[in-house]
C-alpha cells in the first residue's frame, strides 16, 4: 500500500484573462484538473459541475474499482450534461476537459493501483528525477494531424485551431474516457495540469523545474508558467506517493493557496 508524502495544487487565472475557468479536486483519491470551454456556456461553472460531481462520488479515503472511476465520469458528464439543458438562452453547450489520476482497487489483482483518466487536452505526465513522460494522449484536431504525419509538434504549437478539442464532458450524452492502470511502486511522482501550464512551459523547462526540487512545486510551475506570458488559466497537481514498508503516514492532501476544488477561466472550444 502506498502513502501520500506531498500533494501540491495551484490554480491561477494567469496574466491575461480575467476568469479562471479551471477547477480542480486533489483529495486522496482523486487528483484531476478540469478545464471549462471558454466561449461557451458558463466553462466555469461546467468544470466547478465535473470535479464536484466526483468528489461527492468519490468519498474521500475510498478506494473505488476502475469501473466506478469510469462510472463516476459517466455521472459528471451528465451533471455537466444538465446545465446546457437548463439553459433557456439557447447558448452553446456547456463543455469541461477532465485529467488525472484515481487511486483505485483492482479485485481481480487484489492490489491498489493509479488510474489515468483523461477526456480532452489537459494531461497527466509521470516524473522520475531524471524523465518527463507524458501519461495522456490530447483529445485535439491539432493532435489528429500530428498522428496522421501531417503537421509536426513545433507547428501544432502555433496552429491556427490549436484550441479546438475532439471531447469534452458535456458536449455528447456518452462520454469516451481514456484510461490506464499503473502499478503501485516506489517512489511515485505525477503531474496533472491544465493546458494553460504546456502552452507556456515545454516539456524540457517543466523537467527542469522539477528537477530543482521546489517546496511547492504546483506554485513553481504556475509562477513559470505566467512569467512566461500566462496567456490562459494555469492550473497544476504534483502528487507523490512511495509504496513499501517504509512508507510514511499520509499527509493533509487539502489543497494550498487557491486550487483544490476551486474554480476559476482558456478559450478552449469543442469541435463543431
Amino acid at each position: 500500500m502506498s502513502s501520500l508524502v506531498g500533494v501540491s495544487v495551484r490554480s491561477d487565472t494567469g496574466a491575461v484573462r480575467h476568469v479562471n475557468e479551471d477547477s480542480a479536486l486533489a483529495q486522496d483519491p482523486v487528483f484531476v484538473v478540469a478545464d471549462g470551454m471558454g466561449g461557451h456556456a458558463r466553462g466555469d461553472l461546467a468544470s466547478r459541475t465535473a470535479v464536484e460531481s466526483l468528489a461527492r462520488t468519490l468519498q474521500p479515503g475510498s478506494r473505488p474499482t476502475p469501473d466506478e472511476v469510469v462510472r463516476a465520469i459517466d455521472e459528471a458528464n451528465a451533471a455537466v450534461r444538465a446545465l446546457s439543458g437548463a439553459d433557456e438562452s439557447g447558448a452553446a453547450v456547456a463543455g469541461t476537459t477532465l485529467t488525472g489520476i484515481v487511486r483505485v482497487r483492482v479485485p481481480e489483482l487484489a492490489a491498489e493501483q493509479w488510474m489515468v483518466v483523461n477526456v480532452g487536452d489537459s494531461r497527466v505526465y509521470s516524473w522520475d528525477g531524471r524523465e518527463l513522460r507524458q501519461l495522456t494522449v490530447d483529445h485535439s484536431a491539432v493532435q489528429e494531424l500530428v498522428d496522421a504525419g501531417l503537421i509536426s509538434e513545433a507547428q501544432a504549437a502555433v496552429h491556427p485551431e490549436r484550441n479546438v478539442i475532439t471531447r469534452a464532458l458535456g458536449a455528447e450524452d456518452f462520454v469516451d474516457t481514456d484510461s490506464a492502470l499503473i502499478p503501485e511502486q516506489g517512489r511515485q511522482i505525477f503531474l496533472v495540469c491544465s493546458d494553460g501550464l504546456t502552452r507556456e512551459l515545454s516539456d524540457r523547462r517543466i523537467a527542469e523545474i522539477l528537477a530543482e526540487a521546489p517546496e511547492d512545486p504546483a506554485a513553481a510551475l504556475v509562477d513559470a508558467a505566467n512569467e512566461a506570458g500566462g496567456h490562459d488559466n494555469i492550473t497544476v497537481i504534483v502528487v507523490e506517493s512511495v509504496t513499501g514498508e517504509d512508507a510514511p503516514a499520509p499527509v493533509d492532501t487539502r489543497d494550498r493557496a487557491d486550487g483544490g476544488s476551486g474554480r476559476e477561466l482558456e478559450d478552449t472550444q469543442p469541435r463543431e
